[in-house]
């Protein structure tokens, strides 16, 4: 069962992409879709009856080099379930919405044979995204790794015509690269260290209490081995999961089609790096500066993000914002270490904000494919299923549910769970993330019902012509936004208690580690005090009387704090400035750089010396030679006889010896 969802992705992508001219696009587009399908029942049924601790199945040996030893092998385990769960009914349900968003795509010539092209790229993603979750190795993982950071270049670039896609999936591609070097640096040395990079062993919590008894020195500084492992690792992560510094890749994704951003950038790659760290718990756990360090970036990361979502404009930034922010909430999970909690919210964060992607992309295709909100309003009643849809994952996003009890919204347990354990952690970090999380939980329901109100409510705005066309999605859409709301209903207070209950423990069975002289922190988090678990319901609820009140009580509110406040406004509209701030430290010197050596370098000292060379010495040389060839032919046979009498004389004297 395991080896049939993991490679029928792959065989998907294979006869969709090179098989469409001999099977047609719709067989090719059918055969890739219920592959993908097939791959979402049977993860379903390997989630509810897994049972234990799991176990790896070797498929044949992968390296072998000195002491470096690796299998290719699959590595199930509860983790790797939940991971399998989330990534094929995701990308099922995304593969069935495209059929309807990419059919007769305006950014194609009539007649192009785009759409096999797309679902290609859709299933070699998911398969690369398989590879990574169950991965029995670190070099394993890196392969998957990488496999999805070249999948989502593909997917990102689609549109190829546009100047703007291509440059975006640069960006990503460049980006990432960076938190890779990081990731692969870790691995090398955590590799020079252990001697092995497979998580049998590296994942032996013995091993971990060893290494981090070890030190080594680099340059004059003394320093813990594995501090220096696991931080290079999250740096990968970070990269990957688009936190702050390596966040910028993430919005300008978004020239991707909108069923990409449900795929990659709600559910999936960017949940990586989250899955990573959890994956590396033991490793984690006996280390000290990087989760604390993990915790301050993720809580920075779920503020800023908020910051930014508050005022953009494009219906998909305001979503991809949000993105960002939830992944901060994470981390944080991660890092004070609440695997199982990073876990939960992992899990129902990719059924709501699937959706609200898939939303978004409904709406963009009602209004013929316009992005900026500012031109919506009023279609509740021109997309009523969509509306539904919306309203349900906004629901789940801001975290709405009854206060004190297990009852409410997917994101309303797993979002709260988070907070009280940063608050349970009862460190330092912990206290900064718990107030930075309740004001981004504020700041997400502002943001969130913000997208609502402009949207579905109000006025009609913008083009008359577009707004009196605007019309309800296929059913081929429509559907995969109904299942994906019964996930973002009902999959918290389902699962809660195996997520976040006393015996979390004993769900996750080996796949997880937690030290217990050390980490009580899901413990102390269910006993902290009221007004904690209430806090993040009082802050959803001030985000959303303030939407209320901006956006359908005193509409002109928002251009008036905008002009009031145009310093601030400015700030959060162009992201921070960390865009122009990386235009100025890397971009610009970079540039000089490569001109510098393009011009300079090449141009003038290499290739100048080489025509220099041509044209000056050896011409001289040449004319002041050239006498000596006579054309007559006794000259050039008196010149062998000479040679060949010094030849023999030599060696009649020294009888060739040196």
């Amino acid at each position: 069962m395991e080896m049939i969802l993991l490679f029928a992705p792959l065989v998907g992508s294979i006869i969709c992409g090179f098989g469409h001219r001999i099977l047609g696009e719709k067989i090719a587009m059918t055969v890739s879709t219920g592959a993908l399908f097939l791959s979402a029942i049977l993860s379903w049924i390997v989630f509810i009856n897994f049972h234990g601790d799991g176990h790896t199945i070797s498929l044949f040996r992968f390296i072998e080099s000195g002491s470096l030893s690796a299998d290719w092998a699959i590595r199930m385990d509860r983790l790797t379930a939940i991971m399998l769960v989330v990534i094929n009914t995701v990308s099922a349900l995304v593969h069935l919405y495209s059929w309807g968003y990419m059919d007769k795509d305006p950014q194609w010539k009539q007649g192009e044979s785009y759409k096999p092209r797309f679902f290609a790229y859709l299933s070699f993603f998911t398969f690369a995204m398989l590879m990574l979750v169950t991965s029995d190795n670190l070099l394993q993982m890196f392969f998957g790794w990488e496999g999805v950071g070249v999948a989502s270049y593909l997917l990102i670039g689609f549109y190829y015509r546009k100047p703007t896609a291509g440059a975006a999936a640069m960006k990503a591609f460049i980006v990432n690269r960076v938190g890779d070097f990081g990731f692969a640096l870790g691995i090398f040395g955590l590799f020079y260290l252990s001697g092995s990079i497979n998580f049998s062993e590296v994942l032996d919590p013995h091993n971990a209490k060893e290494l981090s008894k070890t030190t080594f020195q680099f340059l004059s500084w003394q320093l813990n081995a594995l501090e220096v492992i696991t931080m290079l690792l999250f740096i990968g992560a970070m990269g990957k999961s688009a936190q702050l510094m390596l966040h910028t890749w993430l919005p300008d994704a978004m020239e991707g089609p909108t069923p990409v951003s449900a795929l990659i950038h709600a559910a999936t790659m960017v949940t990586a790096g989250v899955f990573m760290v959890c994956r590396l718990s033991p490793l984690m756990e006996y280390a000290i500066f990087t989760p604390n360090f993990i915790v301050i970036i993720g809580a920075t990361t779920a503020f800023f993000a908020a910051t930014v979502g508050l005022v953009q404009n494009d219906i998909k930034r305001v979503i991809a914002y949000s993105t960002c922010s939830q992944l901060g909430y994470m981390f944080v999970a991660a890092g004070v270490g609440a695997y199982g909690v990073a876990m939960f919210h992992l899990f129902t964060h990719a059924f709501f904000k699937a959706m609200l992607f898939l939303g978004a992309g409904s709406v963009i295709h009602a209004m013929h494919h316009e992005q900026d909100m500012r031109n919506y309003g009023a279609l509740r009643k021109k997309i009523p299923y969509t509306f539904v849809a919306m309203m349900i994952g906004t629901l789940a996003i801001t975290g709405v549910g009854i206060p004190l009890t297990h009852y409410g919204f997917a994101g309303f347990l797993s979002k709260d769970a988070i907070i009280e354990s940063a608050y349970g952690a009862g460190t330092g970090v912990g206290q900064y993330a718990f107030v930075l999380l309740v004001v981004a939980a504020a700041m997400t329901s502002f943001y969130s019902w913000r997208l609502i109100f402009l949207t579905f409510y109000g006025k009609a705005r913008g083009n008359s012509h577009t707004h009196d066309h605007a019309h309800e999605s296929p059913l081929v859409m429509i559907v995969p936004l109904a299942v994906l709301a019964l996930g973002a209903v009902f999959s918290g207070m389902i699962w809660y208690e195996d997520f976040f209950g006393h015996h979390w423990e004993e769900f996750f069975g080996s796949s997880l580690y937690a030290n217990h002289e050390t980490n009580h922190v899901v413990h102390d988090a269910h006993y902290v005090a009221n007004w904690v678990k209430a806090s993040p319901f009082f802050a959803m609820l001030f985000g959303f009387i303030m939407a209320m009140w901006f956006y359908i009580w005193s509409p002109e509110n928002p251009a008036k704090l905008a002009k009031q406040q145009n310093a601030i406004y400015k700030f959060f509209l162009n992201k921070w400035y960390f865009d122009e701030l990386y235009e100025i430290i890397f971009v610009r010197p970079s540039k000089w750089l490569g001109n510098f050596l393009w011009k300079k370098g090449d141009g003038t000292f290499i290739d100048g010396g080489i025509n220099g060379l041509a044209m000056g010495i050896i011409p001289l040389l040449t004319r002041k030679y050239q006498g000596m060839q006579s054309g007559y032919l006794f000259h050039y046979a008196f010149t062998m006889v000479i040679g060949v009498a010094v030849i023999v004389t030599w060696f009649a004297l020294t009888g060739g010896s040196r």
